[in-house]
């Protein structure tokens, strides 16, 4: 690593998340001079999420990233599963590709991961200062910023640039002036059980191999609160809990640990998890507003990256955070490589940042997919559509001789009449699908 001058680093990285530890990769890996602050008493000790990491992007940071990266099961399975209070219907996709390399998808542990990802960037000269949290931002007499204060005793760091890598409600973004007004319908609350199984009983509940896993993702599982549910399989564990909207938790009056339960309940889960043990429960605020509720990324000697950019794809099809923060990060510390070899730190230095991000899929997925949130979380498409389209599946698989079988027409005009789904509803919702999703 290159020493640092007087006036401090070249970068400060505040979090040692997938954002965080990817932007100071890169800038170290150029020969930049980083320092990563971790609030945590090591990275990932304090990271929250599902389950499932997607790896293509890693493929920048390490081309044989699958040898050495902390997996519990690559996902060969991937289940999207439609609910009523007793039915179900599911879309089971499964690739044995996915189970070889390059693989597609990976359960992991974020105390792990986020570990390993650090010692990544460690491994090309940054230095990871652990159980310090950054309290404000410093800067310089022009306004610009030039570092972060840290609640150790003279503990300011001066850096030429600062990533704020933050995590959800970015402390340093909102001290920067970046966010707008903050609306509590941009956040939904994920809530987790990580149960006990064996190897042996996990591979032979869900079908599996050795080291395969299986994501399940479900609509309709959230009693009546806009939301999903999802159960992901680990080595000698499973995952299994909610993601519900944050309006409507705080409106239901019931506590998140009584869905969880409900759902752990819900006849198609149930017989999954019989016999299992309570290992750990988390609970973590989740930025699913997408692109419209996205802060500013860029400031004078500023750039925001990963949940604290708000970078959550909540498409109802996908609900992905790991991936775009890592392609945020390496983005930001691309960007902040170029701005100090240029002396330029200004905004308008930094702006590559964010053309790199319109250019690849971190914001063009969002960008495209900005009408999503607003769509999965509606009302129709949360308790409307899942019981539609149950009530259609048992109708349709109903043998009811000697009576001869229904036109699939008139079965679908009565499930949509039994729930009230009008041919408008569905005209509307329908046009309005196709523009969120073409």
């Amino acid at each position: 690593m290159r020493p640092a001058d007087t006036t401090g680093f070249d970068a400060v990285v505040v979090g040692a998340g997938p954002a965080g530890s990817a932007a100071a990769f890169a800038l170290a890996k150029a020969g930049m001079s980083v320092v990563i602050v971790e609030r945590g008493p090591y990275p990932g000790s304090k990271n929250v999420y599902g389950g499932v990491v997607y790896g293509r992007i890693l493929d920048q940071i390490d081309p044989l990233w699958w040898q050495s990266v902390p997996v519990q099961r690559w996902v060969v399975r991937r289940s999207t599963m439609v609910l009523t209070s007793s039915q179900s219907v599911s879309f089971d996709v499964r690739s044995q590709a996915w189970g070889s390399p390059p693989h597609n998808g990976m359960t992991v542990f974020r105390s792990d991961f986020d570990s390993w990802l650090a010692d990544k960037a460690v491994a090309q000269g940054a230095r990871l200062v652990c159980s310090t949290v950054a309290t404000g931002l410093l800067r310089d007499p022009n306004g610009r910023v030039c570092g972060v204060r840290t609640d150790r005793p003279d503990g300011d760091l001066h850096a030429k640039v600062v990533v704020a890598a933050d995590g959800v409600n970015s402390f340093l973004a909102k001290s920067a002036g970046l966010h707008g007004d903050i609306s509590t319908s941009h956040f939904t609350l994920g809530v987790k059980e990580v149960l006990d199984m064996a190897p042996e009983v996990i591979e032979s509940r869900f079908g599996l191999a050795a080291r395969e896993g299986l994501d399940i993702e479900a609509l309709g599982a959230t009693g009546g609160i806009p939301g999903g549910g999802f159960l992901y399989t680990n080595h000698d564990s499973v995952s299994v809990g909610v993601v519900v909207a944050l309006d409507g938790l705080a409106a239901s009056k019931r506590r998140p640990e009584e869905l969880v339960a409900s759902f752990k309940a819900h006849p198609s889960i149930a017989p999954y998890l019989r016999n299992t043990t309570l290992r750990e429960y988390s609970a973590h605020l989740i930025p699913e507003g997408g692109y419209d509720s996205m802060p500013d990324l860029v400031a004078d000697g500023l750039l925001v990256a990963g949940d604290a950019a708000g970078m959550t794809l909540a498409a109802g099809l996908w609900l992905e955070g790991v991936n775009f923060a890592l392609g945020a990060g390496l983005a930001a510390g691309r960007a902040a490589v170029a701005a100090i070899e240029a002396d330029d730190t200004t905004a308008r230095g930094l702006g590559g940042y964010r053309r790199e991000l319109e250019a690849s899929f971190v914001l063009a997925d969002h960008m495209r997919l900005r009408r999503a949130p607003a769509l999965v979380l509606s009302d129709r498409v949360q308790g409307v559509y899942n019981k539609v389209l149950c009530d259609l599946a048992e109708q349709m698989f109903t043998v009811d001789n000697p009576a001869p079988k229904p036109g699939l027409a008139r079965l679908v005009r009565n499930s949509m009449r039994a729930h009230g789904l009008k041919l408008r509803h569905l005209a509307k919702d329908g046009i309005e699908a196709a523009r969120t999703f073409r």
